[in-house]
């Protein structure tokens, strides 16, 4: 690639405005524009850019394709610029290279062309794929129900032990529909007052499709009995958050649902086989996807490691070193998916069965051999890296390896 012959163009993306720096092979400054993030401003960029250009060729290098600047890397690629992605810790150690730093939008954009112009041959080209971008916002858009669903459990578990201390030895699971139906009509004891054991079960029956028998209205009663108190202040109050708390857990549980669904059909049209794997389900499964992305832009599961902070980094001088863990590069998102999954593959059933025993055989022999725990996860999500790029790029299932074929980490 002869770099004489291109004007770069490095954006600093931000949600409202894109700054652009235009550098030429010298690392001269030719340009320098700011924008609205629309397709007016993606236009008066253009026409700048051309207006500078001469004989040189344009090429764009973004930080982001995939958020606020995917509709800008669409934009030019539509017009067939020729776009790539800086990752945004190359622009940073460019910007913290210089003996006086500095931090504003026109100085980031001039990182990022620098960094384009010296490395643009090695720069992956921009691929906002419209799939794995929906895939990403679905996982995320699901993982954020989750979380706001579990501090509103937290709430409900609060207000339901006031009112009833007991509520687990006959509701397991708080956000059963039996029990949301119990609570959402019985907040609190004084509800129950003259309701007989054959009202209660009839009640039962219905959102437990006859799961709830007589015997478990009988328990409910005593237990309500047992533990019958003076009635505090403003209980009426709590009733009613404890309402509101059961009719927001159904609206999470139904969109959550349907996210899932939409993920399943999502996922089924790449015709992977990762929930063959214990520990995996389509949700996990989705969430690999979503942030792996299209697995043949890595040429090797080595590449995929280090993109998913796995890959330890070497330290040497003077022929000495040592390898030590990656802790602020790679997709920090798939990093916490693979190492839930490495726990997964070692988690004992409760038939005190591991559920991946080869490698929970591999975690135990890593530990014996000085390393700590976190140490033998590391292990165990570097041999997952290898095993979910194969079973990506073949689209095979997977297949439970012999214990003697294991083999060193």
């Amino acid at each position: 690639m002869d770099r004489t012959k291109y004007l770069y163009v490095g954006m600093d993306i931000h949600k409202e405005t894109h700054t652009a720096v235009l550098l030429n092979y010298l690392e001269e400054k030719l340009g320098e524009i700011t924008i609205t993030n629309t397709l007016q401003g993606f236009r008066k960029l253009e026409r700048y850019v051309l207006n500078q250009t001469g004989r040189l060729l344009p090429i764009f290098g973004l930080e982001d394709v995939t958020h606020y600047g995917r509709t800008l890397s669409i934009y030019l690629l539509d017009k067939d610029y020729l776009v790539k992605e800086v990752n945004p810790s190359l622009s940073y150690m460019e910007r913290m290279s210089y003996a006086s730093t500095r931090k504003n939008d026109t100085w980031d954009a001039q990182c990022i062309s620098a960094v384009l112009m010296r490395r643009s041959h090695l720069l992956p080209d921009a691929n906002p794929q419209d799939y794995y971008w929906t895939m990403r916002h679905l996982v995320n858009r699901r993982n954020a129900l989750v979380k706001a669903s579990t501090k509103l459990m937290q709430q409900f578990h609060e207000q339901v032990q006031t009112a009833y201390p007991s509520y687990k030895g006959f509701f397991k699971e708080l956000d059963c529909k039996t029990s949301l139906a119990f609570f959402e009509r019985y907040p609190s004891p004084r509800y129950l007052e003259g309701i007989t054991v054959e009202e209660l079960a009839r009640f039962l029956r219905i959102p437990s499709h006859n799961a709830c028998s007589t015997k478990r209205a009988k328990q409910i009663l005593g237990l309500v009995v047992e533990e019958a108190t003076k009635e505090r202040d403003y209980q009426f109050a709590r009733d009613t958050i404890i309402k509101s708390i059961t009719r927001q857990i159904r609206v999470y549980q139904r969109e959550i649902a349907e996210l899932e669904q939409t993920e399943k059909q999502l996922y089924q049209e790449l015709d992977y086989q990762l929930e063959t794997m214990p520990g995996i389900d389509v949700v996990t499964a989705c969430a690999l996807v979503a942030h792996i992305g299209d697995i043949y832009r890595f040429p090797t599961a080595d590449k995929l490691a280090n993109y998913a902070g796995v890959a330890p980094l070497r330290f040497s001088s003077a022929g000495k070193g040592k390898d030590v863990q990656n802790k602020s590069q790679g997709n920090r998102k798939l990093y916490s998916t693979l190492y839930f999954l490495a726990i997964q593959q070692i988690y004992m059933t409760n038939k005190k069965e591991p559920r991946n025993p080869v490698f929970r055989a591999y975690f135990e022999r890593k530990v014996s051999e000085g390393k700590t725990k976190i140490q033998a996860l590391l292990c165990i999500m570097r041999k997952l890296i290898k095993i979910i790029y194969s079973m990506m790029k073949r689209k095979t299932a997977y297949k439970l390896p012999k214990m003697k074929e294991e083999i060193a980490c």
